[in-house]
C-alpha cells in the first residue's frame, strides 16, 4: 500500500509538473508569437503617425494623415493579424509551397509555376499606372518595415521552421491573380466536358448531363436596352467547332485532379438592394455575402480605413490594399461572382520544331523553373507557351498530340483590377463608381450600388472574350489560329442596370442577362433556386428593413427540396420505414434548419439520386439536380444500364440512404450531420495540430439555399458557405452591420482567432465600423 501511495504521489507530482510545463508552454508561445496592438511602434516609410485602433472584438480601424500611409498602415495591421495566411497566399501564387512542406506539394507547384501566375503579376506591376504602383508599393513598404521590426511570428513559422522573407510587389498582386483564378474556373468546366468526351460520351449526351439554364428562370437584367437590340449574328461557315476527344482519359482525369488541389470557386454568392420606395428606413438598402471556402483564418479581415481623402469601411484581403466590399460615406456596394467565361482551352496541332498557327510552325517559347522541395533535391521544369499561354497538359503525362494550352485574360502583362477597387472605395456617385469599375480586368463580378441620394445600380464589369460563332467556349477548340477571340465585349454591352422600374436588383450567379442581349457571357451560370427565392422574400411585403434582410440572408428553405417533392410524391417505397420518411418529407415545408431530422434525410436520399451517373461520368456523385429531375420524371440510359426504371432507382436510393444514415449514428439534425468545417490549409493534414487550429459548427442550408450550405457528399461536411455577410442602411450608419467566420486574427493562440464563429452560426451581426476602441497602437515615422 506504502509503494502504492509513494507512487500515486510521484504520478501527481508528474502530472503537476506536465501542467506547469503546459501552461507555461501556452503563455511562452502567446508572449512570443502575438501581436503589439498598444503602445508605440516606429517603423521605417511613414511620413506621418498612423493609428491602428482594435475593438472587443478585434475589428480595426487605421487613420492615416495621407493615402500612402494609411496603406502602409493597413499592411501592418494585415500583418500583425494574418502573417502566415498571407505567407501561405503568396507562395501558393509563386509555387513555392515544397519549399516549407516537402515533396507532397510539389504537383501544385508544377501546376502553378506552368500556369505562370506569378510571372503575370510581376508583368502587372511593371506596367502598372504611377499611381497604382505607389498604392502597391505603399502597401509593399508597411509589410517589409513590420518585419525590420522583428515581429513575434506566429506559430506556423515555428513549427515549420523557417521565417519570411521580405515582400515584393508581385508577392502583393500575385493573390488578386489567384482570386481571379479562383472565380474563373470555366476551363475546369471545359477540361470537364473533355475528359468526358474521353470517356466516348457524345457531345449530345454531355449537354444532357450538364443542362444549360432555364429559359423562364430570372435573369439579372430582365430588358435588353433598345441600343443592344440587333438581329442575330449569321452562323459561322463550317457550323460548331471541332473539338478532337482525347486519346484516353486518364491523363485528362489526372490534370482535372491537380486543378481541383487548388482553391476552387463556387457559383454561390448572394446580393441584392432595395430602392427608398422599398425600405423602412427611406433610403435603399444594400446586402451581400460572398460565398467561398470556409478555412481557418477567414478569408477576410474587416476593417475600416480613413484619411482626408479615402474613408472606406468592410472587408479586405489580408495581402491586398483597400477595402473589397463595403461602403464609404456616400455610397455602398456588393459582389458576387458573374462567372463569365475568361479562359479557354486550345488543342495545339503539334510539329516539328512547334505547333502550327495560322499555316505556319510557330516554335514553343521554353520557360525553366527550379522547385526547391523541402528534405529533396529541387525539381527542374521546363514549361511551354503558346500564343494562347502555357501549355497545361505537360504538368501530367499527356500523349503525344494532345497538347493543351490555356488562354486567360488574367495572365496578360497588363491588368488594372486593384484600380477598380480603389476608385470605387473614393466614389461618391454612380458616374465615379462606373468608371473606377471599367478599369476592372478580371474576374468578371457582378456589383450592386446604392447611395445616400436614393439611386441604385448593378453592373458587371470586366474583360470578356468574344468568341466566333460556332465557339460556345464549352469544349477545346483548335488552336490553329481559326477560333481566336475576336475582342471583348465593349463597355456599352456589359450588363448593367441603373434604378429598374422594379425597385430592386438581385443578383445569385444567375444568369445576367435576357436571351437577346447581343452577347453571350457563358453558358455555366448557376441554378437559379437562390435567386428565385430572394426575389420572392423581396417582393412578399411592400417595404424591408434590416432586420429583414437579416432574415433573407440566414433563410434555408430549399426551392431544391420543392423541386423534388413531385418525385418523392410518385415514389413507391420498398418498406414501411421509408414509407414512413415518405409522408414526414411531403410533409415537411423544406426549412434545412441545422435542428431539422428532415433535411438529413432528404439530402442523403438526393446524395444517393447523384450516383445514378457514376458509371457514365467516372464521379460517384452528379449534382446536377436538372438533369436529375429530368431523368427521373422522363427516364434515361443511366438508369436503363443499371436494368430499372427511373422511378425505381429512386426508391432503392431511399433505402440506401436510411441505411447510409444508420451507419453514420442514424438519423441526425442536420446540423450534426453537416458541419461547416473550416479547416488550417497546412495543419489539418498533421492528426496531432489538426484539433488545435480547425474548427467546425453546426449549418443548415444546402448549395441551393440562400443561407448555402454546399457539402461534400461522401461526407456531409460544408467546406464553401457565407464567408462574410453585410447590410448597409445608407444615410443610418447605425443600422449597417456586419459579420464573417472565425475571427479577426489568424494566430490560433489569439482570443480573436475563433471568437466570431458562434457568431456566424446563429445568424448573429455586429455594428458595421466596430465598436469603442480597446487597444491602439500608434506607428510613428
Amino acid at each position: 500500500m506504502r509503494i502504492l501511495r509513494i507512487l500515486g504521489q510521484l504520478l501527481l507530482g508528474l502530472a503537476f509538473v506536465a501542467l506547469v510545463l503546459l501552461v507555461g508552454g501556452y503563455y511562452y508561445l502567446k508572449n512570443t508569437t502575438l501581436p503589439q496592438t498598444s503602445g508605440r511602434l516606429v517603423l521605417e516609410g511613414l511620413s506621418a503617425p498612423v493609428e491602428i485602433l482594435r475593438d472587443a472584438k478585434g475589428m480595426v480601424h487605421v487613420k492615416a494623415a495621407n493615402e500612402h500611409d494609411l496603406f502602409f498602415g493597413q499592411a501592418v495591421a494585415h500583418a500583425q493579424d494574418r502573417l502566415w495566411q498571407m505567407e501561405f497566399q503568396r507562395r501558393i501564387g509563386a509555387g513555392r509551397l515544397a519549399e516549407v512542406l516537402g515533396e507532397g506539394a510539389v504537383p501544385t507547384d508544377k501546376f502553378l509555376r506552368t500556369l505562370g501566375v506569378y510571372r503575370a503579376a510581376e508583368q502587372a506591376y511593371e506596367n502598372l499606372p504611377p499611381d497604382l504602383r505607389a498604392i502597391v508599393d505603399a502597401y509593399t513598404d508597411g509589410i517589409n518595415a513590420y518585419l525590420a521590426t522583428n515581429p513575434p511570428l506566429p506559430l506556423e513559422f515555428k513549427l515549420l521552421g523557417f521565417e519570411p522573407e521580405p515582400w515584393t510587389p508581385a508577392d502583393v498582386l500575385v493573390w488578386q491573380k489567384m482570386m481571379s483564378y479562383d472565380l474563373s474556373g470555366n476551363y475546369e468546366r471545359e477540361l470537364l466536358r473533355y475528359r468526358l468526351l474521353a470517356r466516348g460520351l457524345s457531345k449530345a449526351r454531355i449537354e444532357a448531363l450538364m443542362p444549360g439554364y432555364p429559359e423562364d428562370a430570372p435573369t439579372i437584367v430582365r430588358r435588353t436596352p433598345e441600343e443592344l437590340l440587333r438581329p442575330p449574328k449569321a452562323p459561322a461557315p463550317g457550323g460548331e467547332a471541332p473539338t478532337p476527344a482525347p486519346t484516353g482519359a486518364a491523363w485528362a482525369d489526372e490534370l482535372l485532379a491537380i486543378a481541383r488541389t487548388l482553391p476552387s470557386g463556387l457559383e454561390a454568392s448572394n446580393n441584392w438592394v432595395v430602392g427608398p420606395e422599398r425600405s423602412t428606413t427611406g433610403k435603399p438598402l444594400l446586402a451581400n455575402d460572398p460565398h467561398l471556402g470556409l478555412s481557418a483564418p477567414s478569408i477576410w479581415m474587416l476593417m475600416e480605413l480613413e484619411s482626408p481623402t479615402y474613408h472606406a469601411t468592410g472587408a479586405t484581403f489580408p495581402g491586398l490594399p483597400t477595402i473589397v466590399i463595403g461602403k464609404n460615406d456616400q455610397i455602398a456596394w456588393g459582389v458576387t461572382n458573374h462567372a463569365a467565361d475568361v479562359q479557354d482551352l486550345y488543342l495545339l496541332e503539334e510539329a516539328e520544331g512547334g505547333y502550327r498557327y495560322k499555316g505556319e510552325v510557330r516554335p514553343y517559347r521554353i520557360r525553366k523553373e527550379t522547385i526547391a522541395v523541402k528534405g529533396g533535391e529541387p525539381v527542374e521544369l521546363e514549361v511551354r507557351e503558346s500564343v494562347y499561354g502555357p501549355v497545361i497538359s505537360d504538368v501530367v503525362s499527356a500523349p503525344e498530340g494532345q497538347a493543351l494550352a490555356l488562354r486567360w485574360v488574367s495572365l496578360e502583362p497588363t491588368d488594372e483590377t486593384m484600380a477598380a477597387f480603389y476608385g470605387i472605395g473614393k466614389a461618391t456617385n454612380w458616374e465615379e463608381f462606373t468608371a473606377a469599375l471599367l478599369r476592372l480586368k478580371a474576374p468578371s463580378q457582378n456589383f450592386v450600388y446604392a447611395d445616400v441620394e436614393g439611386n441604385i445600380g448593378y453592373l458587371a464589369p470586366g474583360k470578356i472574350p468574344v468568341r466566333k460563332p460556332g465557339h460556345s467556349g464549352k469544349y477545346p477548340v483548335p488552336g490553329t489560329g481559326e477560333w481566336d477571340w475576336t475582342g471583348f465585349v465593349p463597355a456599352q454591352a456589359l450588363p448593367q442596370a441603373y434604378n429598374p422600374a422594379e425597385g430592386y436588383i438581385v443578383t445569385a450567379n444567375n444568369r445576367s442577362t435576357p436571351p437577346d442581349w447581343p452577347y453571350t457571357f457563358t453558358y455555366d451560370w448557376a441554378k437559379p433556386y437562390r435567386a428565385k427565392r430572394i426575389g420572392a422574400l423581396l417582393t412578399a411585403q411592400r417595404k424591408l428593413s434590416p432586420e429583414d434582410f437579416m432574415r433573407i440572408q440566414n433563410d434555408e428553405v430549399s426551392l431544391l427540396v420543392r423541386d423534388f417533392r413531385p418525385v418523392l410524391a410518385r415514389l413507391e417505397p420498398k418498406s414501411a420505414r421509408a414509407a414512413e420518411w415518405k409522408r414526414k418529407l411531403l410533409a415537411w415545408d423544406g426549412d434545412e434548419t441545422a435542428a431539422s431530422l428532415e433535411a438529413s434525410v432528404f439530402q442523403a436520399w438526393y446524395a444517393e439520386l447523384a450516383r445514378l451517373p457514376e458509371a457514365e461520368v467516372g464521379e460517384p456523385y452528379w449534382n446536377e439536380p436538372l438533369y436529375l429531375l429530368r431523368a427521373l420524371q422522363e427516364g434515361d440510359p443511366a438508369c436503363d444500364a443499371r436494368g430499372v426504371s427511373c422511378m425505381e432507382f429512386a426508391a432503392e436510393a431511399l433505402e440506401r440512404a436510411l441505411a447510409r444514415l444508420d451507419a453514420l449514428g442514424g438519423v441526425v439534425p442536420w446540423g450534426q450531420l453537416h458541419p461547416a468545417v473550416f479547416d488550417h490549409g497546412v495543419m489539418t493534414h498533421q492528426p496531432q495540430l489538426r484539433r488545435f487550429f480547425d474548427r467546425q459548427v453546426a449549418h443548415g442550408g444546402d448549395r441551393y439555399t440562400v443561407n448555402m450550405g454546399a457539402y461534400d457528399f461522401a461526407t456531409f461536411t460544408m467546406q464553401h458557405g457565407p464567408s462574410y455577410r453585410e447590410i448597409v442602411a445608407l444615410g443610418r450608419p447605425e443600422q449597417s452591420y456586419w459579420i464573417h467566420p472565425m475571427g479577426q486574427s489568424g494566430n490560433v493562440l489569439s482570443p480573436h482567432y475563433a471568437d466570431l464563429l458562434p457568431l456566424w452560426a446563429r445568424g448573429a451581426y455586429l455594428p458595421m465600423g466596430g465598436g469603442d476602441p480597446v487597444a491602439r497602437l500608434v506607428l510613428e515615422p
